[in-house]
C-alpha cells in the first residue's frame, strides 16, 4: 500500500525531512519527502503494519524543535517506488495565502496552566506560537494582531516583551495575553446578569453541572451546550430543549483513560483523539459504556462520539468536574452554532440554565470536526475546527479560480485555486433563515479572506436547493450546474488520486439527488470520468 501524509506547521529548516528519511529507511519503506508551500508532503510504500508504525512514530519521534499544526493522511494503491528520497521542493506557487486553523492547547501551555508558580496559572486563554485560536479570530490578512479580534486587548509589558523576543515561545503569537491584559470569563443567568467572574465563575459552572444543569459555554468558534454525560435526566432535558430527539450527542472526556473506559480505542483512533486537531472521533462502545454514560447519548447505537478538551477553558472545566460532559453545538436543531454573547442569550435562553462567557470576540463560527477510522483510514465526517480552512492538494490544476457552492444538506463551500481546494468550515443543512444567513456570510467571508474572484461557479442541478438559487442570483454569468451523484463519484476519484480522464465504476448511494431526467435519483451505479457519466444501474423508482 501507499501512505500519503500532508503536514502543516514548523517543519521546514528544523531537520524534519532528514528525520523522515531516517525513519522510512529504518522501516524499509520506499517513497519520498518534500517541502511544499504549507509544510511537508510524504509518500511511503510498504506493508500495511509498517505504514501504520511510520504514521504513529512520525508524530511521537519528530525533531523537538518542529511543530505540527495539522496532519492529514490517506492510504492509496502503491505505484512502485524504488527507494526513499528527499526530493527538491515544489516550485513556489503564485498563490501565497495560507490561513492556519485553530490549534488545540499544546503541552507546554498545559504545564503552565496547572503550575501554581506560573503567572498564567489557570488562565483560560493561555496560548503560544504553537497553539491557540487562528481562523476564528482573523479579520483579514496579513495575520497580525491588529487584524484579529485580539486588537481590543493591549498587551502588558511582560506579554509585549515575550511577543517581541525571537527566542521566546510566544514570539509573534498574535493571541498572546495573560490575566492582567487579556480576555476574561464571566458567568451570567438567562437575563444576562453577571453572577460571577474569573475563578468563581469556573467554580459555579462546575457546581451547576454537578446539579444537573445545562450550561452554554463560549469556546473557540462558538458556544457549546454542556451537561453531565452520566446524568440521564440532564441529557433527556437537553434533548427536549434543543429539539434533538435521536441524533447522537458528542461527549468530551477528561482524558484518554476515560475514553478507554467507555469505548474501544485502536492505535489509529488514539492517534486521532490525541491529534493537534482534537476532533470528535466516532468509536465503538465498550460493554461498560451504557453503565457509565447515559444511554440517552446515542440511543440504539453501538458507537459514541468522543473528544478531548482542546482549549484551556475546556481543560479547566473537565479537570474540576472529573467526569465526561455532553459538549454539543449550541443551537436549536438545524440552526447554526451561536457565537456572540448577545446572540447566545437571545437564541439559547430557553435551552441553557447559565452562560459561561468571555469577552474575546469570535470572528467566524466554526463547529467541531468529526472523524471516524474506517479500514485504517481516518475519514472526515465533518471537516471543520482544526482543519478548515487548510487546503487539500489535488492531482491536477484549476485553469481558473472556481467556487463550489455545495449541496443542500451538510453543506460546506469550496474554492479551487491552482492545485488546491480550500474547504470552508462545516455550515450544515440550509433549512432555516439563520442557516441561509450563515451560508451567505461564509461565501462572502472565504472569498474575501483568500482574496479571490471566482471565474467559474458550480452548483447542484436541483432547481429548489437554496444553494442553486443563490448561484443563479449572484453568479448567473459563470454558473455551471452538476448532477449530484456524479459530483460524489468525481470527489472520490480526486481523493484516491485517480486520473480524471480515466473511466471508473462509481457507486453513489446517499439518499436523493435531482436526476438528469427530472426525476429524483437515490442509488446509482455510474460509469464516469470527470467530464461525463453514464447511468448504468439504479434503484427501482417507487
Amino acid at each position: 500500500m501507499r501512505l500519503k501524509i500532508t503536514v502543516t506547521g514548523t517543519v521546514q529548516g528544523v531537520g524534519f525531512r532528514p528525520f523522515v528519511y531516517r525513519l522510512a529507511n529504518q522501516l524499509k519503506l520506499k517513497g519520498y519527502v518534500l517541502n511544499n508551500l504549507s509544510g511537508v508532503t510524504i509518500e511511503v510504500e510498504g506493508d500495511e503494519p509498517l505504514l501504520k508504525e511510520f504514521l504513529l512514530r512520525l508524530e511521537k519521534e519528530k525533531p523537538p524543535i518542529s511543530r505540527i499544526y495539522s496532519l492529514e493522511y490517506k492510504f492509496l494503491d502503491e505505484i512502485g517506488y524504488n527507494s526513499f528520497e528527499i526530493r527538491k521542493s515544489k516550485r513556489d506557487s503564485e498563490f501565497k495565502v495560507l490561513i492556519m486553523p485553530d490549534i488545540a492547547t499544546c503541552d507546554d501551555c498545559l504545564k503552565e496552566l496547572f503550575n501554581p508558580d506560573d503567572r498564567r496559572y489557570r488562565y483560560p486563554f493561555i496560548n503560544c506560537t504553537n497553539c491557540g485560536p487562528r481562523y476564528t479570530i482573523i479579520e483579514k490578512l496579513p495575520y497580525d494582531r491588529k487584524n484579529t479580534t485580539m486588537k481590543i486587548f493591549k498587551m502588558c509589558s511582560q506579554c509585549e516583551k515575550e511577543y517581541n523576543d525571537p527566542t521566546n515561545r510566544r514570539f509573534h503569537a498574535q493571541p498572546n495575553a495573560c490575566p492582567l491584559c487579556g480576555p476574561q470569563i464571566f458567568l451570567t443567568n438567562t437575563s444576562g446578569e453577571t453572577i460571577a467572574n474569573g475563578e468563581e465563575a469556573l467554580r459555579e459552572t462546575v457546581k451547576a453541572l454537578k446539579r444537573g444543569k445545562i450550561i452554554a459555554v463560549k469556546g473557540l468558534g462558538g458556544f457549546h451546550l454542556l451537561c453531565d454525560a452520566t446524568n440521564s435526566e440532564s441529557v433527556k432535558e437537553l434533548r427536549r430543549r434543543k429539539n434533538r430527539e435521536e441524533k447522537p450527542l458528542a461527549v468530551m472526556v477528561p482524558n484518554l483513560d476515560w475514553a478507554k473506559k467507555v469505548a474501544v480505542v485502536s492505535p489509529l483512533e488514539e492517534r486521532a483523539l490525541n491529534s493537534i486537531e482534537k476532533p470528535i472521533v466516532i468509536l465503538r462502545k465498550t460493554s461498560r459504556c451504557n453503565h457509565i454514560l447515559s444511554r440517552e447519548l446515542s440511543p440504539e447505537n453501538e458507537t459514541v462520539g468522543l473528544f478531548l478538551p482542546y482549549t484551556p477553558l475546556h481543560h479547566l472545566i473537565l479537570r474540576e468536574f472529573s467526569k465526561p460532559v455532553v459538549a454539543t453545538s449550541a443551537n436549536i436543531t438545524d440552526d447554526p452554532i451561536a457565537k456572540d454573547n448577545d446572540e447566545a442569550l437571545k437564541r439559547l435562553s430557553g435551552i441553557a440554565d447559565l452562560f459561561l462567557m468571555h469577552d474575546r470576540p469570535i470572528k467566524r463560527r466554526c463547529d467541531d470536526s468529526v472523524v471516524a477510522v474506517i479500514s485504517n483510514r481516518q475519514v472526515p465526517i465533518r471537516r471543520s475546527r482544526g482543519f478548515a480552512p487548510l487546503p487539500i492538494t489535488v492531482p491536477f490544476e484549476f485553469e481558473k479560480p472556481v467556487l463550489a457552492l455545495g449541496p443542500y444538506m451538510k453543506n460546506t463551500i469550496a474554492i479551487g485555486i491552482e492545485d488546491k481546494i480550500f474547504l470552508s468550515q462545516h455550515i450544515g443543512d440550509i433549512d432555516t433563515p439563520l442557516a441561509m444567513e450563515f451560508y451567505k456570510e461564509t461565501v462572502k467571508d472565504l472569498l474575501s479572506l483568500l482574496q479571490v474572484e471566482p471565474e467559474i461557479v458550480v452548483c447542484d442541478k436541483h432547481p429548489n436547493y437554496y444553494t442553486t438559487k443563490f448561484g443563479k442570483e449572484h453568479f448567473s454569468d459563470r454558473l455551471i450546474q452538476v448532477q449530484h451523484h456524479h459530483s460524489h463519484v468525481v470527489s472520490c476519484m480526486a481523493e484516491n488520486e485517480i486520473p480524471f480522464n480515466e473511466d471508473v465504476i462509481g457507486f453513489s448511494f446517499d439518499g436523493t439527488g435531482y436526476g438528469e431526467d427530472g426525476t429524483i435519483w437515490g442509488g446509482e451505479v455510474l460509469i464516469a470520468n470527470c467530464r461525463e457519466f453514464k447511468r448504468a444501474y439504479n434503484l427501482k423508482h417507487s
